[in-house]
């Protein structure tokens, strides 16, 4: 109240031009001096009467200001309200009140599930819960309050009270969800098998076959209130609103299996394999990522159902086996291109998966094979050679007939390649699987030949892909492009002997996923030299294998009288994985077994080898665990304790067998 004091300061005014009067003339500065006197009485006590009146009413104008504040918070229509550090609300506004209809005092807690002590403890002097309360959804912003001048962030909330707001936010989430549920989600249908399915069926009922599976497609879709245009006999374009997304999650695509319970005398059922896109940008993206999934799917053997959202993938069906297809143009097709996009390079860089078995190595043979008839340079990363393929490179290392540098190791490659150079990946179709992961980032031309389902991990912008899970092995399908890439191309025994051991490996000696194809591939590779005597004489096991695989079958324990699972301890054995997928192979041969798992430790990882018959399909499980594979033949590599992956793998069957997966 610096103007109350005014007065006061011109007595110091005064006094000083007194004085300088007495030295002019001292009556003079005697009748001032009485004047002086005078105002300095009356402005001191006018000072001090007039402070007293004005703190009274300042204090009342902050009694009134206080009570009005208070009235205007507790009529405030946002509900606010204050607790201590505890939990325990100490006052409410009515607003507050009628929220939550409380009566007296509760405990946040109590009230709002969300809080929790957690959620309470600030880093600042702000927070902010999302919460519900009677079908209602609330944003609770909570500030901490505390009279101490010298508040900061590391403030003790022992000395404090928090303030709480509520903001409903249900009508905002409402139309939030609303505006996700009416987005289009584009998605495709191609039946897998449309054209063997009608030619199993007579003439006079094709168009009655096509009729009625156009009718459970159109049935199905029509409560989804989806736009069905069929674009081709066995392809179909269809348009729904996001919201429908859900419905078909939640029974899994049950139109899968309506499809196939189509029948009318045909002796094959019909399967459909269905890719959505979700959540892309705009409709274009969407149908971009239904092209994704779709490709996925046909890629992991039709029969099922892929859904792209952005960068995740999720899978539906895929229970049954493949369905082989007997002709062989797209064979031819992918052969000529193959050959077309070798002819446009200088040098090829070929690979295989890690620890290259004598499938990956005998499709990495025929493709040098390919190479040289079109004089191209060739190389063949291979990093490690293990016991199990051992006596098949011995008949290409030191050959007179291949050069030097035929096999190769990561540096080397990394070395060699540039623009020039086309890199031919093979029997594996993810990136982080390769012999050298780093070229894939380098490579201009990437081709991929797999016989693998795919995952949602797959290799980027690949030049070719020919993915064909429907074939016994990668051996089989170079196999086919040899017949067709080169009139009059002719194998040397070893490339024969190689291919032949890769179809032997992969199909148990024609036991496990043949078909026609598979051997008229092999029928291939016998003109062309290959022996079977001298390739079995290569699949003989040494005595310390032998027993390692005993040791695992005896050990093996049957989980849910159906899964055979056991341990193998790999000390002492060159190749402990190729053992374990032996193991496994061999406890399929036990009575009621559906499927069994192998797991070995190998250089700080856990791999599993998993198989089975055609009861259950091991790539899904797998994929539960970050593998992948074949229907009847899979595998995953975890990175955990041998104790940890045993019960990962346990939790992975119940869950899947809890949810109608398995």
């Amino acid at each position: 109240m610096w103007y109350l004091r005014m007065p006061l300061m011109l007595i110091a005014l005064l006094a000083g031009m007194n004085a300088w009067l007495y030295t002019y003339d001292i009556r003079i500065g005697a009748v001032v001096s009485i004047f002086v006197i005078i105002y300095s009485v009356c402005a001191v006590v006018s000072y001090f009467y007039s402070k007293t009146r004005h703190v009274q009413e300042m204090v009342d104008f902050a009694a009134d200001y206080a009570q009005v504040q208070k009235q205007l918070i507790k009529d405030l229509e946002l509900p606010y309200g204050l607790m201590d550090k505890t939990g325990r609300i100490m006052w409410m506004n009515k607003e507050m009140e009628r929220v939550i209809a409380a009566d007296g005092f509760k405990y946040i807690f109590t009230l709002f599930h969300e809080v929790t002590e957690e959620t309470m403890r600030f880093e600042g002097s702000k927070n902010t819960v999302n919460v519900t309360y009677k079908d209602r959804s609330y944003r609770m912003d909570m500030d901490l309050l505390n009279f101490d001048e010298n508040l900061n962030e590391n403030t003790d909330t022992d000395n404090c009270i928090i303030a709480f707001y509520l903001f409903d936010e249900t009508e905002k989430l409402r139309l939030q969800k609303e505006n996700i549920d009416q987005k289009m989600v584009a998605g495709l249908i191609y039946l897998d098998n449309y054209d063997d399915a009608m030619e199993s069926v007579e003439d006079v009922r094709r168009s009655l076959l096509s009729a009625l599976i156009d009718r459970k497609i159109n049935k199905y879709f029509s409560s989804m209130n989806a736009v069905v245009k069929k674009l081709e006999k066995d392809k179909i374009f269809l348009v729904i609103q996001q919201k429908y997304v859900s419905q078909l999650q939640s029974n899994k695509f049950s139109i899968l299996d309506e499809i196939k319970s189509v029948s009318i005398g045909n002796e094959m059922a019909v399967t459909a394999s269905i890719g959505l896109g979700v959540n892309g940008e705009n409709y274009v993206q969407n149908c971009e990522y239904s092209r994704v999934a779709i490709d996925l799917a046909l890629g992991r053997g039709g029969d099922q159902a892929v859904i792209k959202d952005g960068d995740k993938m999720y899978f539906y069906g895929g229970k049954t086996k493949q369905v082989e297809k007997n002709t062989r143009v797209k064979a031819r097709v992918k052969a000529h291109a193959l050959r077309e996009l070798l002819e446009t390079k200088d040098k090829v860089i070929i690979m295989g998966h890690q620890l290259s078995d004598i499938d990956a190595i005998g499709a990495a043979v025929g493709v040098y094979r390919i190479c040289k008839t079109i004089n191209k340079r060739a190389y063949i990363i291979l990093n490690e050679i293990t016991n199990s393929v051992r006596p098949m490179m011995d008949r290409f290392i030191g050959n007179e007939d291949y050069e030097e540098d035929m096999f190769i190791q990561n540096s080397r490659a990394l070395e060699l390649i540039d623009n020039n150079t086309a890199v031919v990946v093979v029997d594996v179709n993810r990136p982080s699987y390769v012999e050298c992961p780093e070229i894939l980032n380098i490579a201009k031309a990437i081709v991929i030949l797999d016989h693998h389902r795919q995952s949602s991990e797959i290799i980027e912008n690949a030049s070719l892909s020919y993915i064909e899970p429907y074939a016994s092995s990668a051996s089989e399908m170079v196999a086919e492009i040899l017949q067709y890439i080169y009139d009059g191309l002719k194998l040397k025994q070893p490339e024969a002997d190689a291919l032949y051991g890769g179809i032997l490996l992969d199909t148990q000696n024609f036991t496990n996923g043949t078909g026609v194809r598979t051997f008229e591939a092999a029928a291939y590779l016998k003109k062309n030299g290959a022996n079977v005597t001298r390739v079995t004489r290569m699949f003989r096991d040494d005595m310390q294998d032998f027993k390692a695989r005993a040791d695992v079958i005896k050990s093996a324990e049957i989980y849910e009288d159906k899964y055979a699972i056991s341990v193998l301890h790999a000390e002492n054995l060159d190749s402990p994985t190729v053992v374990g997928a032996q193991a496994a192979n061999e406890l399929l041969n036990v009575k009621d077994i559906c499927a069994s798992f192998v797991l070995t430790n190998y250089n700080g990882k856990i791999y599993v080898s998993a198989r089975s018959i055609d009861e259950l399909n091991v790539q899904v499980v797998m994929e539960r665990l970050g593998g992948g594979g074949h229907m009847n033949t899979a595998g995953a590599q975890l990175e955990c304790s041998m104790d940890e992956a045993v019960e990962k793998l346990k939790a992975t069957l119940d869950e899947m067998t809890k949810s109608g997966d398995l």
